[in-house]
């Protein structure tokens, strides 16, 4: 499969090994991943595996997830990616993270809004879900924007880097 969206200002396309030295940038960094559960990734060998799994995705014809690279005039910026429940392959979880060059100028919501679309349009799927730690403002307001409702605001979540526990946002969003 090679899907491509394009957005008015972005291509989103899938993510691979080529992408290794712009997907490291941004899965390393602490700052960026401080309330990811699964991040930092401490070397390159860590994205390399991880873009090795998305690559193998993306070779089957029913992928368990879509990792899409997010680029912007040719560069990689972040990623948006779409990981199907096993329990429902009709409803999948979003998740997304940019280099800090690129937040705040609202690349997140075009390109979680494309997803968002993707999903429903082109995969017809039921719906989606996303979850992040409640301090990340950022995230769960950006979640609101695409029209998602908070469903659980009761369990945490712990941070293998640390061991430290947060309480974790539930969000939904079902198509009709």
């Amino acid at each position: 499969m090679n899907y491509q969206i394009k957005t008015s200002r972005l291509i989103l396309r899938p993510l691979t090994t080529d992408d290794l030295e712009a997907a490291h940038a941004y899965s390393s960094d602490p700052e960026i991943t401080v309330y990811m559960q699964y991040l930092p990734n401490k070397t390159l060998q860590d994205t390399l595996r991880f873009l090795r799994g998305a690559e193998r995705e993306w070779a089957k014809e029913e992928p368990a997830c879509y990792e899409f690279a997010v680029t912007l005039e040719g560069k990689v910026i972040g990623a948006v990616s779409l990981y199907f429940e096993e329990d429902d392959p009709k409803i999948a979880e979003m998740g997304w993270i940019f280099h800090r060059n690129y937040q705040h100028q609202g690349y997140a919501l075009e390109a979680a809004a494309a997803l968002r679309n993707f999903a429903r349009d082109t995969l017809k799927l039921k719906g989606l879900t996303a979850y992040c730690d409640a301090r990340n403002r950022g995230s769960w307001h950006l979640m609101e924007k695409l029209g998602m409702n908070l469903t659980d605001d009761t369990q945490t979540r712990i941070y293998r880097k640390n061991g430290e526990t947060a309480q974790e946002l539930a969000y939904s969003l079902m198509f009709q």
